[in-house]
């Protein structure tokens, strides 16, 4: 007598967040201790892969501990700006990025003035801003007006039109689809020495599996170096989000967001963050849904994002290190 089929028990399987819990349980046993450029020292791994299904409105939105969506979501908005000042980030409550122009200011001028007072300036004084907020040509230059230059007759070069990498991604993914070259890249070499932080995720890939109706769009997003426990969470959402974006933009459907880290790592000085979280256990699948859909990328605005079933246990504060 035939056996009758089992019938699969979704809440079996694993909670798409346990991945992300298992790289940081693994970095923090088995990692290599290494002292980093910001002389705090991490335990690092080489080489992780996470993988996401963004189907159904479905988002890499970590519940082990709050992640602040709405802050990350305004920090791609600027970036597709293409904007390298932090004054637009502060006068939205937007903090991620103060501490690199701030150490910048105090170690040129010599003044010891506290980061609280130095972002005050930065959001009441638009001069001093336009002087010190300034964080080079960081990713939404790179993305949206990478640097050209033209060769002349005298042998001389001069500076040409900027390249719109997300638009020229759009435009290929609705003439092209089946491309291999939907790529978005941030590495611009001849300007890192300009950078206030050279790219951390640096590289995107676009993908399209199905056609017509069926067509789903996917990302491969390779990060050069991460911050497991501080920056991940942001830098997942944030590429989820973008490839949401985009989908949507050439009337597709979201795929899967792939991650792929070089140098992956957890710093010294977030034990307590590290051991909090791995004490958790993941809760609720949040989704995203986008209210409307703008003329162009560049026209979305925080309002248009609404997250839903977001029931996360507390935030865990650590340093963000410099």
């Amino acid at each position: 007598m035939a056996s009758a089929a089992i019938p699969l028990n979704e809440t079996a399987l694993p909670h798409p967040e346990q991945q992300y819990l298992d790289l940081m349980r693994t970095i923090w046993e088995t990692g290599s201790e290494r002292v980093d450029r910001t002389g705090i020292g991490t335990r690092s791994v080489c080489g992780s892969m996470l993988r996401f299904d963004l189907g159904g409105g479905a988002m890499p939105l970590l519940t082990t501990k709050r992640v602040y969506w709405k802050t990350a979501t305004r920090e791609l908005l600027w970036f597709l700006t293409g904007s390298t000042n932090i004054r637009p980030l502060v006068l939205q409550g937007v903090k991620i990025w103060n501490e690199w122009p701030h150490a910048n200011y105090v170690r040129e001028t010599g003044e010891a003035i506290s980061l609280d007072a130095f972002v005050a300036r930065i959001a009441d004084d638009e001069a001093f801003a336009t002087r010190w907020g300034d964080l080079g040509p960081v990713y939404g230059k790179q993305w949206v007006d990478w640097p050209t230059y033209r060769y002349r007759a005298d042998g001389l070069y001069e500076k040409g039109e900027g390249i719109n990498q997300v638009a020229a991604v759009i435009g290929s993914l609705r003439t092209s689809p089946g491309s291999r070259r939907h790529i978005i890249e941030g590495w611009n070499v001849a300007e890192l020495d300009r950078m206030a932080l050279p790219p951390c995720h640096k590289t995107y890939q676009f993908h399209v599996t199905g056609e017509g109706a069926d067509a789903r769009l996917n990302c491969l997003l390779y990060q050069r170096s991460c911050d497991v426990a501080l920056g991940l969470p942001f830098n997942l959402w944030s590429a989820a989000l973008l490839t949401r974006m985009i989908a949507q933009q050439v009337g597709m459907q979201p795929g899967e967001l792939v991650w792929m880290g070089g140098d992956v790592h957890l710093y010294l000085n977030h034990a307590h963050l590290i051991e909090e979280q791995l004490a958790r256990q993941p809760q609720g699948r949040p989704t995203l849904r986008i209210t409307r859909t703008p003329e162009t990328i560049f026209g979305y605005t925080i309002d248009d994002f609404v997250v839903h079933d977001y029931t996360p246990l507390p935030p865990i504060s650590a340093p963000v290190a410099v």
